[in-house]
């Protein structure tokens, strides 16, 4: 079978597995009492949700590799890192669902802080980690700091249904268009299985009879996955500031994420503890609905990956002008947004 086949194998079967799946992990939440309820003024939702849709995502993402595992040959350094991914995955994955579990109350900022650094030690433990920074401990550092923020990014960006589904898919696609030409496998067959998870979720977090939220489980595994495969494929093959590529890719939550921060300092609030200064938020109070929000953010997201493949495809100068452009871009959005008086 040819290795495009696979790729499209992986996508169609995680995402049929996620599909399934959802509506059986939905109806045990139900059961067991699973639920986000809206206890608080930060929570957006009026009812009472199943939240541990990401149960589904992770077993559509482990079953597809593990199943490609045994129906193909992976070379042992595909493998390898796979196995890296899938066990700090892993870790993130019961993090998030002791977090699920303790709604309203959940875990501790600084637990979630905690587990997430000693997740990232199994990737740098198989060699996935930040290469072009040197002395080698420093790039160990910024490798810790980028997969600990991106995973944080994906969970602070699900306050919409759909929003960081979409996100993640989109990145996951994006990532794979950047990868294919390369030999790093791995890349290629996580991102598949990883959009094709997220996609078979997605109707069902939109369901208005059915909803189910992805919850911890499902944002900070999808998370780390992302700022996992953001480390394994070659951009510079043709320039040096394509290696920046991942930033335009995963820009959206990270947007997100920085804005909301310093939005919160400004205003004498502590960063890490919730409010309604999201981007998403403040464009449905100017009058936006929600499934416009969510595809607006879509659209910028898959203008984002093009543009993040544009910059690994270009001579220096034109790399660095799409890079100046999406920039001033971001300030403008960003001088337009904060104006927005939001309730509190």
């Amino acid at each position: 079978m040819r290795i495009e086949a696979l790729y499209a194998l992986s996508i169609l079967s995680a995402m049929g597995i996620s599909f399934l799946a959802t509506p059986l992990v939905r109806a045990m939440a139900l059961r067991l009492g699973w639920l986000d309820t809206p206890s608080s003024a930060v929570k957006t939702h009026k009812v009472a949700t199943p939240c541990v849709g990401g149960i589904a995502i992770f077993l559509a993402f482990a079953g597809t590799l593990v199943l490609l595992r045994y129906l193909t040959q992976f070379p042992s350094g595909t493998l390898r890192s796979l196995r890296a991914i899938l066990m700090g995955g892993g870790f993130l994955f019961v993090l998030g669902l002791a977090d699920d579990m303790t709604k309203p109350r959940g875990l501790h900022f600084k637990v979630k802080f905690v587990v997430q650094g000693l997740a990232t030690v199994a990737l740098l433990g198989y060699g996935i980690s930040i290469h072009f920074i040197s002395p080698h401990y420093v790039g160990a550092v910024l490798t810790v700091l980028w997969v600990v923020g991106i995973t944080n990014a994906l969970n602070i960006i699900d306050i919409m249904d759909g929003l960081a589904a979409s996100q993640a898919a989109i990145a996951a696609l994006a990532f794979l268009m950047i990868s294919l030409p390369s030999e790093e496998l791995y890349v290629n067959f996580a991102s598949a299985a990883l959009a094709g998870a997220t996609l078979g979720f997605l109707p069902w977090n939109f369901s208005s009879k059915r909803k189910i939220f992805m919850g911890d489980s499902g944002s900070m595994f999808l998370g780390f996955v992302l700022a996992a495969l953001a480390m394994g494929t070659k951009y510079s093959e043709v320039n040096d500031v394509g290696v920046y590529a991942p930033l335009l890719i995963l820009m959206v939550p990270m947007y997100d994420t920085l804005f909301v921060m310093f939005l919160r300092i400004r205003n004498g609030q502590s960063p890490f503890l919730g409010s309604k200064d999201h981007f998403a938020l403040r464009l449905e109070k100017m009058g936006h609905s929600r499934p416009k929000v969510v595809a607006m953010a879509a659209g910028a997201a898959m203008v984002l990956g093009f543009c993040a493949f544009l910059v690994t495809q270009l001579d220096v100068v034109l790399a660095l002008c799409i890079y100046g452009v999406v920039g001033f871009e971001v300030l403008l959005l960003s001088r337009h947004l904060a104006r927005v008086e939001m309730h509190r």
